[in-house]
């Protein structure tokens, strides 16, 4: 073993359901693991994760992050985006926060639940194998934007429903996370369109709409299916802390979703912290994303009890 990488363990099979964490290579201080297979699922490729801890200390608390894309494209891995995922990356490990990229069905592979199963098998993953990554399982967290910052809050508010839990990978470990930061996600699929911004051009109600897309069919004839799919119906006393950041300008994901996302946390008495970014498109088109990465990653900090 190198000073600089080292095998830590082989990559093995459990039980054809997923496989073990993956060797480690060391960068200067941090351990990458790439490509651990978080669940093998039948007539689709395996569900893939990066992880990247940082060395050193005891269990340390992770992140998810999820991908945006509108449900139908993007990666786990480095793409052109203008969200600034090497800053978010490394803000986190440098706050002592490992950062797990994870992926999940895109809307033309599966639609929904799949997408959730997906992330949620991702977290229980991660949980099965804490103390050999050096996790705490104790301090899990999830962070998206946009169709990311959706999945991410449906992990926050449904940690307890064992109906939407999935079956994929590791089973009969908790799903739940701790601490959860939205950047402008969808939060009630059925009340996109309604709550457009004046200049937005999609129809989220027609048929092709990418919400459509998300649920198989046009989401006003799938109420149901829309209303599952949508954080806000989900959240209750015990949802996680959350932190959602959403431009008011925002010609994408209307700013009243999250508006209604944190409505509905401060009804059930559980802790939303919304804040509205004026002059701000999607992606924070518009203004400087350090600060929003930094409040990020201090919520998130305070959250998982980051000393």
């Amino acid at each position: 073993m190198s000073e600089d990488t080292g095998t830590l363990r082989p990559r093995c099979l459990a039980s054809g359901r997923f496989d073990g964490p993956p060797s480690a290579d060391r960068r200067g201080d941090r351990m990458i693991y790439r490509d651990a297979v978080v669940a093998h699922v039948d007539g689709f490729r395996p569900l893939l994760l990066d992880l990247v801890t940082p060395v050193g200390g005891g269990p340390v608390p992770v992140v998810l992050w999820i991908h945006g894309g509108a449900w139908m494209r993007g990666t786990n891995k480095p793409y052109p985006t203008p969200v600034p995922v090497d800053l978010i990356r490394d803000g986190l490990l440098d706050a002592g926060i490992a950062v797990a990229s994870v992926q999940y069905r895109l809307s033309a592979e599966a639609i929904f639940p799949a997408q959730l199963y997906d992330v949620k098998a991702a977290v229980r993953w991660l949980r099965h194998h804490a103390v050999e990554l050096g996790l705490d399982s104790g301090r899990f967290g999830a962070w998206g934007d946009s169709a990311g910052g959706h999945l991410a809050a449906l992990l926050a508010v449904t940690g307890h429903r064992g109906d939407l839990e999935g079956d994929l990978g590791v089973t009969g470990v908790s799903s739940a996370v701790q601490a959860c930061v939205d950047w402008y996600g969808p939060a009630h699929l059925a009340s996109m369109q309604a709550q457009s911004h004046p200049l937005a051009t999609d129809d989220y109600d027609a048929p092709d709409s990418v919400v459509s897309r998300l649920l198989g069919a046009p989401v006003q004839t799938v109420l149901e299916r829309a209303a599952i799919a949508s954080p806000v119906t989900h959240v209750s006393s015990g949802a996680a802390p959350i932190l959602i950041i959403h431009g008011v300008e925002d010609r994408l994901v209307p700013v009243d979703q999250s508006r209604m996302l944190a409505d509905a946390y401060d009804r059930a008495g559980a802790n939303a912290r919304f804040t509205p970014i004026d002059n701000a498109d999607h992606v924070f088109e518009g203004v400087d994303h350090r600060p929003l990465v930094k409040a990020s990653v201090d919520f998130l900090s305070t959250a998982l009890r980051v000393e």
